[in-house]
């Protein structure tokens, strides 16, 4: 048979079969000497079918070439099935979400005439080491700015006298609800000694988090945080840890060029 019409009946491209002879998956029965043209033996079909099968069902050409190695132990074979099921079971539930979010987003559209005020995007936080201060904001002061603003100054202060540090790295606030008004957690990453003036805080690892991005002065940040909320009740999604504000750009005293990543650890439901 000639490649062509071995590739029609496989359902596969020329380019396809000439990679897994490459690989030693599937080489032709006859390989031409003057033109190189290749050509298969019908007996041959079963061998593609079977590749082919396992394609479909995901497996890589390693594990296709284990898989069709004689005497593969059918222990062997059942792990890469089940694991090649826990992939599968991982790829559904993602496009479960991913249908659920889309179909969220036509009927915000179609009710609305018009898109989301903010993106929300979900990832990991790394955890990180902090050179901070705690501070316990009362209930009866809701300008949080007035008190995390200094404390950010005087560890700057602390860092860079002791350091001589031209940039300080990755400004983070952590913000919690208490009884007695809100706590902050406001530091710098920070990998050396501890020093007075602030303590090492150490921040957990998040596995899932909503994140989205303010732009410009904090004081419509709270607007932001109402939409990002609002975006994970929507999804069925609820607060699993204190959020986080990691402050990617603040430099001008005016804060119109500010960029700050809003960051909510969160639980699916």
């Amino acid at each position: 048979m000639s490649i062509g019409a071995f590739a029609q009946i496989g359902q596969v491209t020329h380019r396809m079969l000439r990679h897994w002879d490459q690989s030693g998956l599937l080489t032709p029965a006859h390989i031409d000497e003057f033109n190189g043209s290749r050509s298969y033996d019908p007996s041959q079909l079963p061998r593609l079918h079977r590749i082919v099968a396992l394609r479909q069902l995901g497996f890589g050409l390693e594990d296709i070439s284990a898989i069709l190695a004689e005497g593969i132990e059918t222990d062997r074979l059942a792990t890469l099935l089940r694991r090649r099921r826990a992939e599968l079971d991982r790829e559904h539930a993602l496009a479960t979400v991913r249908l659920s979010d889309v179909e969220r987003r036509l009927r915000f559209i179609e009710k609305e005439k018009t898109m989301s005020s903010i993106e929300i995007i979900t990832k990991d936080l790394p955890a990180v080491r902090l050179a901070a201060r705690t501070i316990t904001v009362p209930v009866q002061q809701t300008e949080l700015p007035g008190v995390v603003g200094p404390a950010f100054e005087e560890i700057g202060k602390i860092l860079t006298a002791e350091h001589g540090r031209g940039k300080l790295e990755r400004p983070i606030a952590i913000y919690e609800e208490v009884e007695d008004g809100t706590k902050a957690v406001v530091g710098y990453a920070y990998d050396g000694d501890a020093l007075d003036g602030f303590d090492i805080v150490e921040l957990p690892a998040v596995p899932d988090a909503a994140c989205t991005v303010h732009l410009g002065p904090m004081k419509g940040v709270k607007d932001t945080w109402l939409a990002l909320h609002a975006e994970m009740a929507e999804r069925g999604w609820s607060p699993s840890a204190p959020c986080r504000e990691l402050y990617i750009r603040a430099e001008r005293e005016d804060q119109s060029d500010w960029v700050t990543e809003l960051q909510q650890p969160v639980t699916r439901e």
